[in-house]
């Protein structure tokens, strides 16, 4: 994959982070703040947990921080995949923002 289409895909999942962070806040009382930075978002809870997502370049990653551990992604022509486990990108940020929040949330590409 090219650098340009490494960053494409890398900005769209970081938008529809972006865009379900304000679908969530709208539609339930999780109140997640979130902040970006470049090719960096992170995600504070209510109880200030975090949930850190951001670009690694040089590798084509995308990696995660969560308080379930570090976790890289990498695009295999349809979606993020989990470097180790192969689990998609989505289905892990909800998993671990719903630990996070104490409550079921949902994020979607």
């Amino acid at each position: 994959m090219t650098e340009l289409e490494y960053l494409e895909h890398a900005e769209a999942a970081l938008r529809a982070v972006e865009l379900a962070c304000d679908r969530i806040n709208d539609d339930t009382d999780a109140d997640i703040d979130n902040q970006r930075t470049g090719g960096m978002i992170t995600l504070t809870f209510s109880n200030r947990s975090q949930i850190i997502i951001n670009l690694q370049k040089p590798l084509q990653e995308i990696w995660m921080a969560a308080k379930a551990g570090g976790f890289h992604y990498k695009f295999n022509g349809q979606q993020w995949s989990d470097t180790k486990d192969a689990s998609e990108f989505f289905a892990g940020l909800s998993r671990y923002a719903s630990e996070q929040a104490g409550q079921a949330l949902t994020f979607t590409p």
